[in-house]
């Protein structure tokens, strides 16, 4: 489960804010409101990690956080709105305490009203002006078109203008043979979809709006859930297991994919990708197509969800477009990730070296997993990632590797038990986790079995997506000296949560933190690798440190531990002799500057053109480079080269991400690096002599 998608579901009753409420005098808090309300205050005062002070700072800082929620963009508020409400910067703290909640919803009830006037203004625009002039030399920003609050509405008026000809121009760039009547009719349809949906919001929801501002203002993983909230929240999870294989979140107006469930078919078919943004919907091959922009999260999951064996369409705009007029429709069977899915496997590399075939096992660990049921009921060959590594450990073993590669990308965590475990595999007994609680105290965890399953050369593969409990492993192999870190720097997600009820909903909590047995959290920096490949997971979008109010990073005092090598005296040389490798491979090659491009291309690319033929010159050009990129590629490698860039986007669609050019290639150098680390170490073995090691 990704650790960003608990925080995500508050901002998605605010974030996707066409979805609020009917009519001023229908929205009042109910007696249940305020006691939830007065519960989540109490809980948190004496419960938080965080010695959490409801003062004047803490209330300006929440007020802050829900005006953020509300309206981001600054496009439905005018600045009298915020003053007239003004005694709320100071008095959020007493509603919140209290349950003294009228001036919060009569607050939301204003700003309801202004977004349901936004809407219909919108719809009587186009039926008024059904076509657009896209001539002209303006210009639409991305964010902050409007800096502030403004005081009219007319300037408002201006922008909005821009937002609705820019949603009319992208549909024209998407499907050049569409008409101007059918482009209006849509948009008229998209806003009266939003409008209903506006006034089917109830009192729950401002409720949750409220709460979310309090809680995520404190960090992003505290969160309070409706029972309403709660069961759509148990669907989403069931979504991962039995839908596509897919957690999603809210950002913007937009629905995005956080991560991809392994084995899940999501991630089977190398369609759907981690920061994919979803913009329409459709059932079957050829069901119509249902625009979930400004949908509330709740909503999209309905209608992603499906029974087994069922298809379902997604039109999505891709994690590495530019812009959003660079989508794509993929097709995903529905079906149930079983926990062979999702189980360790294992595979063997061959590297040529001086003459010689070398073999270095992979361990693939897409997750930390136990089978709970039968573990507490006694059986005595439960399934779990620690007994299924020390199996494929002996297998490799017998295939005499000169060393094991645990790829842990795209980990994001599960059974702590079995990250603390699987240590001791490659550890013989010591300290693994610590973990703070809200009163200072520190646990200590370890392995306490003596013996090692492995204690040959070792690398562990992680990435953006690796998070929570295979951070606390690659920083306890770090830590000891056991092995080497490759990749690029995890999620940094530290803490941990308790999920409580309430006399109305439930409220989860972050109750403590991890650090590593070298005193550093694992919160908000992860886990920085020894040797770091490039990656085009971007840190603003992706990871702990991406998500509003994140706890610190900081440190403890350190435990005493055994450390099992100086891998700081190779790293010189083997971080050398990667970089000639990879400057001569071409998927290396091609990473390093394809995220290097990317980052230039969204730093330049601040605003989209309205002019129709300039914005298809900006498009052709920013393509043509990322083209040239995979061409180049392409030919280093002997492959034929492709002729747009739209084939890129669909060129790995038919493997496993997991099997893609890039993926693999990450996988190759890894072994490389273990090799020559092997060598460094003086552990290469002349693999022609069985391996003796006793697990």
């Amino acid at each position: 489960m990704s650790p960003s998608v608990i925080m995500q579901r508050i901002a998605a009753m605010a974030v996707c804010l066409l979805i609020s409420i009917p009519a001023l005098a229908e929205i009042t808090p109910t007696a249940e409101d305020a006691q939830a309300s007065r519960e989540v205050a109490q809980s948190i005062r004496f419960g938080h990690y965080e010695d959490i002070n409801f003062d004047e700072a803490w209330s300006r800082k929440a007020f802050a956080r829900m005006l953020e929620m509300m309206d981001p963009q600054h496009l439905y508020l005018l600045s009298t709105d915020i003053e007239r409400f003004g005694d709320l910067r100071t008095g959020f703290n007493q509603a919140m305490e209290q349950g003294e909640l009228e001036r919060v919803y009569a607050f939301y009830g204003l700003f309801q009203s202004r977004l349901e006037q936004r809407l219909e203004w919108l719809i009587a625009q186009l039926e008024a002006n059904p076509t657009f002039d896209y001539t002209g030399n303006e210009r639409l920003a991305f964010e902050g078109e409007v800096n502030n609050w403004v005081d009219e509405f007319s300037e408002l008026d201006q922008v909005w203008t821009k937002r609705m000809k820019n949603a009319a121009l992208t549909q024209k760039l998407t499907e050049p043979d569409i008409d101007d009547a059918e482009i209006n009719r849509r948009l008229v349809n998209r806003y009266r979809d939003q409008l209903n949906r506006v006034r089917q919001t109830n009192n729950e929801d401002v409720l949750s709006l409220f709460l979310g501002a309090a809680t995520s203002s404190i960090d992003p993983h505290t969160e309070y859930m409706s029972p309403d909230q709660s069961e759509s929240f148990d669907i989403q999870m069931r979504l991962s297991l039995e839908g596509i294989g897919a957690m999603l979140q809210s950002e913007d107006e937009y629905v995005k994919v956080a991560q991809l469930v392994p084995g899940g078919p999501a991630e089977r078919s190398g369609q759907l990708h981690p920061a994919d943004r979803i913009i329409a919907v459709g059932q079957g091959d050829s069901g119509d197509m249902t625009s979930v922009v400004s949908m509330r999260l709740d909503d999209v999951v309905k209608l992603i969800r499906g029974p087994k064996g069922s298809t379902v369409r997604l039109e999505v705009i891709p994690a590495r477009a530019l812009d959003v007029t660079q989508t794509r429709t993929v097709t995903i069977t529905r079906d149930t990730v079983n926990l062979e899915d999702q189980a360790a496997k294992s595979d063997v590399i061959e590297v040529q070296r001086n003459g010689r075939t070398e073999r270095v096992g992979v361990i693939t660990v897409p997750a930390f997993y136990v089978d709970f049921d039968a573990w507490q009921s006694g059986q005595a060959n439960y399934r779990s990632t620690t007994r299924d590594v020390a199996a494929l450990i002996e297998k490799l073993k017998a295939q005499n590797v000169q060393g094991i590669v645990l790829d842990m990308r795209g980990n994001g965590g599960g059974a702590l038990q079995e990250a603390n475990s699987m240590v001791g595999l490659f550890i013989d007994r010591g300290p693994t986790v610590q973990v703070r609680d809200a009163r200072g105290r520190i646990n200590l965890y370890g392995d306490t079995d003596r013996g090692v399953a492995w204690d040959g050369p070792l690398t562990v593969l992680i990435n953006r997506l690796s998070a929570s409990a295979s951070e606390i492993f690659a920083g306890a192999i770090q830590d000891y000296g056991r092995g080497l870190v490759l990749g690029s720097q995890s999620f940094g997600k530290g803490t941990v949560q308790t999920l409580s009820d309430l006399s109305h909903g439930e409220l989860r909590m972050t109750r403590a933190k991890f650090y590593r047995i070298s005193g550093e959290s694992t919160q908000e920096r992860g886990v920085e690798p020894d040797i770091t490949f490039p990656t085009l997971f971007s840190d603003e979008e992706i990871g702990e440190s991406a998500l509003p109010n994140a706890l610190p990073w900081d440190t403890v005092r350190p435990v005493n531990y055994r450390r099992y090598g100086n891998l700081d005296a190779y790293l010189p040389t083997l971080r050398d002799q990667h970089a000639v490798r990879a400057a001569q491979n071409p998927n290396f090659r091609y990473l390093q500057r394809e995220a290097s491009l990317l980052k230039t291309l969204r730093e330049q690319n601040t605003s989209v053109s309205l002019n129709l033929e300039q914005r298809r010159r900006e498009m052709q050009a920013q393509e043509a480079e990322q083209l040239a990129l995979e061409n180049s590629r392409r030919q280093a490698l002997g492959l034929e080269t492709l002729a747009s860039w739209t084939e890129t986007l669909d060129d790995d669609d038919t493997a496993p991400q997991s099997d893609s050019p890039i993926n693999q290639a990450q996988l190759q150098e890894s072994a490389e690096i273990l090799l020559d680390y092997a060598q460094l170490t003086g552990q290469l073995r002349d693999t022609n002599v069985a391996s003796t090691k006793a697990p």
